[in-house]
């Protein structure tokens, strides 16, 4: 048996370290540990909950406007605040517009490297590149002589001997299979797509001020409608959001598509790979018409246990015994014993580490090993997520999803049970990004429609003085972040935050063991993953990319005299 360390897992948010037993070249066991410390939520205590927004949304550079929207949301729940239907429609469309940004950034600059040989497209022919191209999309720039350019680009870079952004690659590994030609298709789109999603984000811009950490309010938008107004949400700009909108599904539609429909027949294999847990869950969200209408929501919620697609069981984020965290193998300690499940109201973060002082060679992982809590529902691990999303979607019998389902599945000449693994968590990615791209242009022609009718409305400040408030309230905000299912739980007393908990996607996903000794979702998915070489576990990052890590950004780990450990060096 061979006992490799990752660490750090890089094209990630956050800091993660993988240690994994192989045995015939097989991974037997898997242990994910976060080697980062948060606690925002002692922070927050004796805070203005009207302000939470603003310290949550900078637990992360990736996923600021979708935490912000938790904690906005959970502060209305615990005040029982109802917002304008403009300010929801805002509120969908930054929504969907991170979405797309964070999905199409994640498959080109996060995990296409995964399966495309950088170094591989500088012997493609420019003119079969192009006719590949050609094939699979309309997409304007794909001329001979575009790649020819590209590639040439791509040669002096190689050849000075400075990768820069692409050191560190398994350049030549086995496991690589595309043609040439397409890993200079990929290499193309990574470099435009790092282009595009820069304007992506001027969707933040014009609604919230800024991108990232775009302004929030409790009880609305802190955005107003004023069509002939220069400083505000103006005819101009109104037009501008519908544009960028228009681009954004072009190049999910022509770009994002067509290259994973391109590239995922060479690793069909990888349908089978990677599926761990078969537990999936997702919390909801974009209604058209308010988010208390759960009925109305385009992420339909709901649970799927043992990949059974025949049931959906329903998901009550109040019910304390539904949803707890356990600290079993977590650097954490409650009061009332390690063994006990925490519900996020009543939930504590005080810090006990008992790990190994540095350096090590590795975690003592039948003790605590991780800075992050193990949350379960009714007792089970879950995975979340678009694949989540999707099959819980797919599961309702929703049409929209059917039918970018059936067409993949179709297209890939697969079954159904492909989508449980690595290469269907990565495929329902780009799905979900075709599915938003279009419902943003619907939420935005809803609010162009309430506009012309009249409606300008962007904030209800009924009960924004604290006066208003009960001695004592309780509040839940959820939505459903690129990466999974997010929830900020808030307890109000006094008009200040007296408890405030957030369970976030990768948590669910990138925790350690139970009390029982069971898997969560990235452990379970590493088991009986191929590794070619030790030295260059590319497998590893398929799988544990294919969910997309995000772990807040805090504390890197060092060893008493300030040098960086890292066992691995990784792309």
């Amino acid at each position: 048996m061979t006992r490799i360390v990752v660490d750090p897992i890089t094209r990630i948010e956050g800091h993660l370290r993988i240690e994994a037993e192989i045995n015939n070249g097989k991974i037997t066991d898997a242990f994910s540990s976060g080697t980062m410390v948060r606690l925002i939520e002692e922070i927050l205590r004796g805070r203005d909950p009207r302000d939470a927004w603003a310290f949550v949304g900078r637990v992360c550079g990736v996923c600021t406007t979708v935490h912000s929207l938790a904690s906005i949301r959970a502060v209305e729940d615990a005040l029982d605040i109802t917002i304008p239907p403009n300010a929801e429609l805002v509120r969908n469309l930054m929504f969907c517009a991170q979405n797309v940004q964070d999905h199409v950034i994640h498959f080109y600059h996060l995990h296409a490297l995964d399966w495309v040989d950088v170094v591989s497209a500088l012997k493609a022919d420019p003119k079969k590149t192009s006719e590949i191209a050609q094939s699979i999309s309309n997409w304007p720039k794909s001329s001979p002589g575009y790649f020819s350019d590209l590639q040439k680009r791509l040669t002096k870079f190689v050849e000075s001997g400075q990768l820069g952004i692409f050191a560190n690659g398994y350049w030549g590994h086995p496991a690589y299979k595309l043609p040439a030609e397409i890993n200079l298709i990929g290499v193309a789109h990574y470099l435009e797509a790092l282009e595009w999603q820069k304007e992506i984000a001027k969707v933040h811009t014009i609604f919230g001020g800024k991108n990232p950490h775009p302004n929030f309010l409790v009880g609305g938008m802190a955005c107003s409608i004023s069509l002939d107004d220069a400083s505000g949400i103006n005819a101009e700009r109104l037009a501008y959001v519908g544009k960028l909108l228009k681009d954004a599904q072009q190049f999910v539609e022509q770009v994002y598509i067509p290259d994973l429909l391109a590239i995922a027949p060479y690793y069909l294999d990888w349908g089978a790979i990677g599926g761990g847990l078969g537990n999936f869950m997702a919390y909801g969200d974009l209604s058209t018409s308010g988010y208390r209408d759960v009925g109305n929501y385009k992420f339909p919620p709901g649970v799927i246990l043992n990949k059974d697609l025949s049931k959906i069981h329903e998901v009550d984020l109040r019910n304390d015994s539904e949803v707890e965290e356990y600290i079993t193998n977590s650097w954490y300690e409650y009061a009332g014993g390690d063994g006990v499940g925490l519900h996020p109201w009543k939930g504590e973060t005080k810090l006990k580490y008992t790990g190994p002082k540095p350096p090590f060679d590795f975690l003592n992982t039948e003790d605590k090993y991780s800075y992050l809590k193990t949350p379960r529902w009714k007792g089970h691990a879950m995975e979340v997520g678009p694949l989540a999303r999707m099959l819980v979607g797919y599961a309702s019998g929703r049409p929209e999803f059917k039918e970018v389902v059936d067409y993949a599945l179709s297209a890939l000449n697969v079954p159904a049970t492909a989508l449980f693994s690595t290469l269907g968590r990565t495929a329902a990615r780009g799905l979900e990004a075709k599915l938003v791209a279009g419902w943003g242009l619907e939420f935005y022609d809803q609010l162009i429609n309430n506009i012309k009718n009249g409606d300008t409305r962007m904030a209800n400040t009924e009960k924004f003085k604290p006066e208003t408030w009960p001695k004592k309230a309780m509040g839940v905000g959820h939505t459903e972040a690129p990466r999974g299912a997010l929830a900020h739980w808030i307890v109000i007393e006094d008009q200040k935050i007296a408890n405030y908990q957030l369970v976030v996607p990768s948590t669910w996903n990138a925790s350690p063991r139970d009390k029982e000794g069971k898997s969560s979702a990235y452990e379970a998915a590493l088991k009986d993953t191929p590794v070619h070489d030790v030295n260059q576990p590319l497998e590893i990052l398929r799988t544990i990319h294919s969910f997309d890590p995000c772990l807040a950004c805090a504390v890197h780990l060092y060893d008493e005299n300030g040098k960086h450990i890292n066992k691995l060096k990784v792309l």
